[in-house]
């Protein structure tokens, strides 16, 4: 006779086992029918899985987190089940649940094809209209192994005979398709009603690439349609959005296989990187940073002191030069260490400011390398903070003001925050971490902000506060970050002389505010689509004539405002007006600065937008005047 207690805390008493989907029942007929799963005692199981003994008892539907992740895990097996309906020949071997969806890598020796896909999602949807119930079986070991290999599945049984031998071996079938899984499922194939399958891949067998190479469909399920129509909305946007297309189109830069992971900047791309290094490089001179530059090629000697040689270890490049082996710089932290090194500090120099515009290289996989997002040689913002114990709290207070600030100026205003600590491997004793962990955690709540712990990702050398832009399409992207290391300094030999006259090794801060500045501008260039606001913009304004005869004029609006330091172009042309604005449009140019017969006699230029607003007609006073204002507080 189980008691049951529901999330409300009330309870329900049965005469008899019960299974999860009386417990819904005993709740209303909605819940009944709106049940994916339950949870027992913090565990989730089938809806078929009887309870015998007293449990807390939570129904799960598709309103909870765990609903939607179970319907994509269900809509993986559906898919398997339609492939192999479709292609009998075909060996299904795993399908996760991943963000935003599912996928199931399979073996087959034919190359499936974009009209395929097509069939496989017909197919679903003809077996979900069925709504096949969805049952599970438990197995013994050699029972499972036996039926799969009867089954021809050999990718099943290597999984099975790599599963402990203690643990159970669950078995679900719908219709007649069985498959090896842990579960839970949905009761039935009629629970899974938004789904698209969306893209072919190739796969190694357990991510091995000595292994053979396998089929991989992606796909995407949601708990309803409309979120589904939002979700492929959001990927058309991105798709639009993609600062690797954008980047061509606008001439801003380009990569190629000569220098993988390594951008080539045009002019009009590296007028932004100027312009973003001139805004923070101000910045940074207000808030009392010194600024330095450091060496490329360092000594591995340096690395391994530091601890990084060991952590990085591939990531690194290297060179050798006479019988020397130099490091190409993976970070700037060891190297501002030996500049804070120069000379004896005292407590009163501290804290210690010190920004550096990096240039880094890293030795990516070629796997995971994406435009701008992931690449091997990038600048940081980089900072360190050279202060003792008792200056962490206001230092880390006063860069998160900073940094809240900065990416208020470029427009992003949604800032998630995550407090990473110690890893498995990592430096510095048990007594030091705790003093870090504890430093930051203070921070951040004496600061009343709202942040959630991140267990075991804190850098090798101390924890750290993440921070992560949300963008326009709610995706997320971690920038900033600011790290206590109390391990380094002394590693390497930095000290200052108390007020007591005895030296100590101060605490260090590592900061960084947009992180890479080359994936910061992808980020940008995706968050405006190109569109950049006009203190960012590579050309602020375009200058166009309607006619030869107001070719001289043009040039002269140029040259003035060109003088007042604005980036303009002028496009001469001989060709159409509307032609030209179309142009200039598709270059996301801010200003169009239109020129005729009547501008030139009044000496004025006709305004318009980007967007297609046309402001009318401003002398060029005026123009500089509205100019300006837009641009204040930025430049």
């Amino acid at each position: 006779m189980p008691i049951i207690t529901l999330p409300d805390g009330s309870q329900r008493q049965f005469e008899k086992p019960v299974t999860v989907a009386c417990v819904a029942e005993s709740q209303g007929a909605g819940i009944a029918k709106a049940a994916l799963a339950g949870k027992i005692n913090d565990c989730l199981v089938d809806t078929s899985f009887v309870i015998e003994d007293d449990a807390q008892v939570a129904i799960i539907t598709d309103h909870d987190p765990e609903g939607l992740e179970i319907i994509r895990h269900s809509c993986a097996h559906l898919m398997a089940q339609a492939v192999k309906c479709l292609f009998p020949a075909v060996q299904v071997t795993i399908g996760p649940v991943v963000e935003n969806g599912f996928y199931y890598d399979f073996a087959y020796e034919n190359h499936f094809s974009p009209e395929d896909l097509t069939k496989i999602q017909t197919k679903m949807e003809e077996l979900v209209g069925q709504n096949i119930t969805i049952t599970r079986s438990v197995r013994s070991r050699d029972e499972a192994l036996q039926f799969f290999r009867a089954q021809g599945e050999q990718y099943k049984v290597q999984i099975i005979e790599s599963i402990p031998i203690h643990e159970t071996l669950s078995l679900y079938q719908q219709g007649d398709f069985i498959d090896l899984c842990r579960g839970p499922h949905v009761p039935s194939t009629g629970k899974l009603k938004a789904f698209k399958l969306m893209k072919l891949a190739g796969a190694y067998w357990r991510g091995d690439s000595n292994n053979e190479m396998l089929q991989r469909i992606y796909g995407t399920a949601w708990t309803n349609k409309k979120d589904l129509k939002a979700y492929l909305h959001r990927l058309e946007e991105a798709e639009k959005r993609d600062h690797r297309k954008l980047g061509k189109q606008l001439d801003l830069f380009h990569i190629q296989e000569e220098a993988p992971g390594m951008v080539f900047w045009h002019d009009k791309g590296w007028r932004i990187c100027l312009q973003i290094q001139a805004y923070i490089r101000r910045v940074l001179h207000e808030h009392g940073y010194q600024e330095v530059h450091t060496p490329q090629l360092v000594d591995r000697t340096l690395w391994e002191k530091s601890g990084h040689w060991d952590k990085f270890g591939d990531m690194i490049f290297s060179t050798w030069s006479e019988n020397r082996d130099y490091a190409v710089k993976p970070m700037n932290c060891p190297c501002h260490i030996q500049i804070y090194n120069q000379g004896l500090k005292s407590y009163r120099d501290l804290p210690l400011r010190m920004a550096e515009f990096g240039s880094c290289h890293r030795n990516e996989p070629s796997g995971t390398l994406h435009g701008l997002l992931r690449i091997r040689h990038f600048v940081q913002d980089d900072a360190h903070i050279f202060c003792t114990e008792e200056q962490i709290q206001s230092e880390v207070s006063d860069f998160i003001d900073l940094l809240f600030k900065v990416y208020a100026d470029f427009g992003f205003r949604d800032i998630i925050i995550k407090l990473s600590t110690r890893p498995s491997k990592r430096v510095g004793s048990e007594e030091v971490w705790d003093k870090a962990e504890k430093a930051l955690e203070s921070a951040l709540k004496n600061k009343q902000l709202d942040w959630e712990l991140q267990p075991g990702e804190g850098a090798f050398y101390g924890p750290k506060i993440e921070f992560s832009l949300k963008d326009c399409l709610d995706r997320v992207w971690q920038c900033g970050t600011v790290q206590v290391d109390f391990s380094m300094p002394s590693r390497l030999k930095a000290q200052y002389v108390a007020p007591d006259g005895s030296k100590q090794a101060p605490v260090m801060l590592h900061r960084a505010i947009l992180g890479s500045l080359e994936r910061f501008i992808g980020i940008l260039i995706e968050e405006y689509a190109g569109a950049l606001p006009l203190w960012l913009a590579p050309v602020q304004a375009a200058i166009l004539n309607i006619t030869d005869q107001q070719a001289d004029y043009a040039k002269q609006v140029e040259a003035l405002l060109t003088q007042r330091g604005f980036r303009v172009v002028t496009d001469l042309r001989n060709e159409k007006i509307g032609l030209k604005i179309r142009e200039q449009t598709l270059q996301k140019v801010p200003y169009l600065l239109i020129v005729g017969a009547r501008e030139v006699e009044n000496q004025q230029v006709a305004v318009r937008l980007r967007q297609g607003e046309d402001k009318g007609a401003m002398s060029l006073t005026e123009v500089v005047e509205h100019l300006f204002t837009e641009l204040a507080g930025y430049v």
